[in-house]
């Protein structure tokens, strides 16, 4: 574009009226200014845009052809300012949030029910992820903000603490029983029961597996999933022993359907929380939603 666009916003005033003195008092500038301007981008097009008479001005052919991509480009930019006021005035805004599927189910979703209530004009995505790919995605600004156990090294990241978790084993009592009739005691269940764990590429696995090795624990039959749920209801029909989140399987333990195994060491409680990158641009969407949780763990 070879003029500037407030020459073509006077020459899109002109058009519109008809009439210089018009345009003028729609721009608040003077007739000579406005004149002037007209005759600039006349003499940078190479030819003639007004019809000029007494009774006011008119487009010429050539003025017609350029009105009606001016007149475009202007009604464009009228319909992104009001977007952009709407976008200011609701709150509107797309918010990408990364979350392992168990966490979505048991802590992300009970946030997200009053985060949407108060914020209803905000989108939301979210990528149901491990929290080693979450993580990676947040590097890679392919997501906002993810909701984790607190890694070992957090580099540039933000992590804001939520809760602790606190990781156990549980079986049914029916499981139980049939490992006591092959002779199996208490201290003997990891070494020769079926345990059930989180793959390897998931934080919780790795954390279980440290502990396993810090305490020189033993496993031999290991049956992986992927998440914490399958975990759950693999347990409840007796296929083996699983590690799971406590929070996560309270009701089954009040009511008797899963029992914890004691240990003699329990698994040090984890934190789980929301982590971002600070440093990355941050959305009014994203900005909205650390004040929201933020106010929830002051």
């Amino acid at each position: 574009m070879n003029q500037n666009l407030s020459s073509y916003h006077i020459f899109y005033v002109v058009a519109n009226t008809g009439n210089i003195s018009k345009a003028a008092r729609a721009l608040y500038i003077s007739q000579p200014a406005i004149s002037k301007s007209i005759q600039k981008l006349e003499e940078a097009l190479v030819c003639q845009l007004f019809l000029r008479s007494s009774k006011g001005v008119r487009l010429t052919e050539e003025g017609a052809l350029l009105y009606e991509h001016v007149r475009s480009a202007f009604e464009s930019l009228t319909t992104g300012e009001e977007k952009l006021r709407q976008f200011l005035d609701l709150g509107v805004g797309h918010l990408r949030i990364g979350v392992s599927s168990t966490l979505c189910k048991y802590v992300l979703l009970p946030y997200l029910q009053s985060f949407i209530h108060e914020h209803p004009h905000i989108r939301i995505s979210i990528s149901c992820r491990s929290t080693n790919e979450t993580l990676q995605m947040i590097d890679a600004n392919q997501i906002d903000i993810g909701l984790v156990g607190r890694p070992t090294g957090l580099r540039q990241l933000q992590f804001d603490f939520v809760e602790e978790v606190e990781d156990i084993f549980v079986a049914t009592e029916e499981y139980l029983h049939n490992l006591r009739l092959r002779g199996v005691e208490q201290t003997g269940i990891f070494s020769q029961a079926t345990l059930m764990l989180l793959d390897k590429q998931n934080l919780s696995r790795q954390y279980i597996d440290q502990y396993f090795s810090m305490h020189r624990i033993e496993i031999s039959d290991i049956i992986e999933v992927s998440n914490m749920d399958l975990l759950i209801d693999f347990a409840k029909i007796s296929v083996g022993v699983a590690c799971v989140i406590r929070r996560f399987v309270e009701k089954e333990l009040a009511d008797g359907t899963l029992i914890e195994l004691p240990l003699a060491t329990p698994v040090p409680k984890r934190e789980i929380g929301f982590v971002y990158n600070p440093h990355h641009a941050h959305s009014q969407a994203l900005e909205t939603f650390i004040d929201f949780y933020s106010k929830q763990h002051p």
